[in-house]
């Protein structure tokens, strides 16, 4: 029996499962935004309370202005891969200092956060182990997957079936390599990172720490919780408002995979524009930590007021606020309902995260008035739907 390669499941079951109850909650086209939390959807001013551009960094005049100027001197493209012709001097710099930001020696720029997962790859040879927490990123996975290497999972956060996991695999004449992410995308839970480079250190292991999420949000600077790692990755699409990948480690590790690595080698160079950018909020990050405190303040607000009216946040201790329901259909109304109260928030589900969520994020653009009319929306869509609440307010979540 021939069967359709395009026709299988996925996210494509689940937007035909919600269009089914008319929710269209998928590939919207924003048609701006507006600088102030808010963007325009379909002609309406709505609060977009689920964008990842934590530091708000992505309009600021100072990112953009720095993007037009390299545009202008290097045009939209460098037009060929990093080894031949396609690294300007902007990527040079740009590596020196997300290295520094970083504490690191060495860092390599790739075109994508999701390439600099991938380059993971050219560290797993065939006699290779890779142990993955089973919530990592599907660019992680991927990466995994292009190695030759094997990959065993671990379960999520679970350092005593990871020792299990490494005992097993020790003794012979392989690498290890333990594989996580710093925060987790879609529930906002922290990884045990002091527990992993424990564990990385007795069984010789090297541990590769994915800061996509941590990067500018949390530690003393803004540079993360990978820094002890062997190998830390990370986007410049989600807190420096750009676009971009970087890894940065050892010298030795990063000049691995700069030679090595399909998704570098094979692949154009940072569009200059987008280095700028990066290089320019890098620079905001360092010099105003008062985004990363203003951020803090409203995701405590959002965790909080969503705790006080009943709808549980945790695992989460970040700015990621997940808001779980029994299924698609439930969640996809809730969705629906705070679009109509002019909120837009994330819904996501299988295969993304195990259960049907919204996942909820304000930035350093938003301030105390967002928040609270988001609190409201969800309130008065609870009310509206019957969602059960827990039935006394839960404890405030201490953030991480």
């Amino acid at each position: 029996m021939v069967v359709d390669p395009f026709a299988k499941g996925g996210l494509q079951d689940a937007e035909a499962t919600l269009k089914k109850h008319g929710v269209d909650a998928y590939f919207r086209a924003v048609e701006g935004w507006t600088g102030d939390g808010f963007a325009i959807l379909d002609g309406r001013k709505v609060v977009l309370a689920g964008s990842n551009d934590y530091l708000g960094l992505s309009r600021d005049p100072r990112v953009i202005d720095a993007a037009v100027e390299a545009l202008g001197r290097y045009g939209a493209s460098v037009s060929g891969s990093r080894p031949l012709n396609g690294t300007v001097d902007l990527h040079e710099r740009l590596e020196e200092r997300m290295a520094a930001f970083l504490g690191q020696e060495a860092a390599a720029v790739t075109t994508t956060g999701y390439q600099a997962n991938l380059a993971i790859a050219a560290a797993l040879g065939p006699a290779d182990v890779a142990f993955s927490d089973a919530r990592n990123h599907a660019s992680l996975i991927d990466g995994l997957r292009l190695g030759e290497g094997t990959i065993r999972s671990y379960r999520h956060a679970d350092l005593r079936h990871l020792r299990r996991r490494l005992e097993a695999a020790a003794g012979d004449e392989r690498g290890l390599l333990i594989v996580t992410d710093g925060v987790f995308s879609m529930e906002g839970d922290v990884a045990p990172v002091a527990g992993l480079r424990d564990l990385a250190d007795e069984f010789g292991a090297k541990l590769v720490v994915d800061s996509a999420h941590d990067l500018g949000v949390l530690g003393p600077r803004g540079a993360g919780i990978g820094t002890g790692a062997d190998l830390i990755t990370a986007t410049f699409s989600k807190a420096l408002g750009s676009t971009g990948g970087v890894i940065a480690g050892p010298e030795a590790n990063v000049r691995r995979l700069r030679y090595n690595a399909r998704s570098l080698v094979f692949s154009a160079g940072l569009p200059p524009a987008s280095a700028a950018a990066a290089l320019a909020a890098l620079d905001i990050l360092e010099a105003e930590p008062q985004r990363r405190e203003r951020l803090r303040r409203l995701a405590r607000l959002l965790h909080d007021g969503l705790r006080a009216i009943g709808l549980d946040t945790r695992p989460s201790t970040t700015p990621i606020v997940p808001v779980p329901f029994p299924d698609m259909a439930a969640a996809g109304a809730f969705w629906a309902g705070l679009e109509r109260a002019g909120v837009v928030v994330n819904l996501v589900g299988p295969p993304a995260t195990p259960r049907a969520m919204l996942r909820v994020t304000l930035t350093a653009a938003h301030d105390e008035g967002h928040a609270e009319r988001v609190i409201g929306a969800f309130a008065r869509v609870a009310d509206l739907l019957g969602t059960p609440r827990a039935p006394r307010p839960l404890p405030p979540v201490e953030l991480s």
